[in-house]
């Protein structure tokens, strides 16, 4: 037999096929408090009350540096776009809001990182995914697609095609479209677990299920379209002196998440480094290795690889990559918790 005190009540949980009695427990008065006679005897009426004695905690809530709960980890987008295929024999649009598959990091099998869950997703030629809105912000790289695969937001019509990436903020409409022959994919990322915590979690269906939609010309501030990506990595490539390039796509993009594109040349590898944020990479291109605090992650193109916070860090490729980078350094800036630690030489 256990027990357990919840409001008051102290539940004796018995042996199955009995029946566990409720003994209820009485409020301390302000003199019974003031009065216990032993340190055992105050926490015993402190229980009742929600009280916990915080010098007697098992174990502490300050420690010197962050815990590191979540570890480094990478997906493989080869075993993903499989089981997508096969949801999509299984799964249809009508019997899930979206087909889509979880990389899952954390203790209670849900997000990527403390801050961010990532997830591949994928449609079929002819779908339509139905229009919704969230608080979550959220956006998308876009893996495989053939012209014809497109996201809406807020009425506009973007297309998708791959290294494209298409943004949807905190409450804008969005729903997806295939008018293809071939399937879709990519990798969406969301700060949903941050959302999760701070509780301010809405969603909200479009009332008329598929958003009425405009096509525009690839100049919405939603959508970068990886043809201008690879302009402007050349662009800093010629800057770098032989570093790798980098370039951010928006400032930042979303009020939670920065983005970035980072371009690695052959045997070229990132400096070390060592940051209080987490970070999710997509591959767009390209191949290599990310060494995190004695793990060796091999990647390539459409793997995703997270580091997350406070976990120092090197990518490295002998035949050239793309790295798409999200961090939610916005939220640890604006918090005043951004921080960069010592690495080792």
């Amino acid at each position: 037999m256990r027990a357990a005190s919840a409001g008051g009540r102290f539940r004796c949980y018995c042996p199955a096929g009995t029946t566990p009695t409720v003994i209820r427990m009485t409020s301390p008065t302000p003199q019974q408090l003031a009065t216990s006679g032993s340190l055992d005897e105050l926490y015993r009426q402190l229980a009742p009350i929600r009280m916990g004695a915080g010098w007697a905690k098992p174990t502490p809530s300050l420690w010197p540096e962050p815990k590191k709960t979540f570890k480094p980890a990478v997906w493989s987008y080869a075993q993903a776009k499989g089981a997508l295929d096969a949801a999509g024999r299984l799964i249809n649009t009508e019997l899930a809001e979206r087909r889509n598959l979880i990389l899952q990091n954390a203790p209670d099998g849900y997000a990527t990182s403390r801050t961010i869950v990532a997830a591949y997703q994928m449609i079929m030629p002819g779908e339509k995914a139905r229009s919704h809105r969230h608080t979550p912000n959220a956006l998308r790289l876009i893996v495989d697609a053939e012209p014809g695969a497109y996201t809406v937001v807020n009425g506009e019509r973007l297309s998708m095609l791959p290294g494209d990436v298409v943004l949807t903020p905190n409450w804008c409409w969005h729903g997806h479209g295939n008018d293809s022959r071939a399937c879709a994919y990519w990798l969406d990322v969301l700060d949903v677990p941050l959302v999760q915590l701070l509780e301010p979690m809405f969603f909200e269906p479009h009332p008329e299920e598929f958003e009425k939609e405009i096509t525009v010309a690839n100049s919405s501030p939603m959508h970068f379209p990886w043809a201008e990506t690879q302009r402007r990595l050349a662009e800093a490539r010629a800057r770098a002196n032989g570093a790798p390039a980098e370039i951010s796509l928006g400032d930042p993009a979303l009020d939670t998440m920065a983005l970035s594109m980072i371009e690695l040349q052959a045997g070229q590898q990132t400096a070390p480094r060592k940051v209080m944020s987490n970070a999710v990479f997509g591959v767009v291109q390209g191949s290599g290795t990310t060494a995190s605090e004695g793990e060796t992650l091999k990647w390539s193109r459409g793997d995703v690889i997270v580091v997350p916070a406070w976990h120092e860090h090197v990518h490295k490729s002998d035949g050239g990559a793309v790295l798409f980078r999200v961090t939610d350094e916005p939220v640890m800036r604006k918090l005043g918790f951004l921080r960069e630690g010592a690495v080792a030489h």
